[in-house]
């Protein structure tokens, strides 16, 4: 069991999913397995079947919800400060062929969401970032090419 590194939002996000999941879709899925229930022949019955489908949609990710939050490893961001790029750390780049600045804050991987300027920390752009310090140029392998930046400003919030 691998602990993971999440900050205190992300981790307060996959636990407002589980309670949730847990107090108002599971509730609500046993309700629609009753009410199709009454409707007699379960075999051909389709009701039946899509809520007991839903039932066990809604109990895996319940399961998967549970054990990341029993592995992660909340990291507040806040505390932190330095130059160095770690997790949590917000990073200003400068894209080195366009001049175009880009702001990406380093965090886990189940909140990683690149249009919001959130970027996993096992993405190719976290991992070359990781130890760097302002003013250090920095090549990014992505799916579109090579990539090359210079660090403008780390920051902790």
């Amino acid at each position: 069991m691998d602990k993971f590194p999440i900050t205190p939002e992300g981790y307060q996000a996959l636990d407002k999913e589980l309670k949730q999941r847990q107090q108002e879709e599971r509730p609500r899925i046993i309700q629609a397995i009753a009410e199709a229930r009454s409707h007699g022949d379960l075999s051909e019955n389709a009701e039946y079947h899509a809520a007991k489908e839903a039932q066990s949609l809604n109990e895996g990710r319940i399961a998967e919800l549970e054990d990341k939050l029993s592995r992660a490893e909340i990291i507040d961001a806040s505390k932190l400060s330095g130059s160095t790029v770690m997790f949590g750390a917000t990073v200003t780049l400068v894209d080195e062929d366009t001049e175009e600045e880009k702001v990406y804050k380093i965090v886990g991987e189940t909140e990683a969401d690149v249009k919001a300027g959130r970027v996993s920390i096992s993405s190719p752009t976290a991992r070359a970032l990781i130890g760097k310090k302002i003013g250090d140029s920095v090549e990014v392998n992505t799916p579109g090419g090579g990539k090359s930046y210079e660090i403008l400003k780390v920051a902790f919030q």
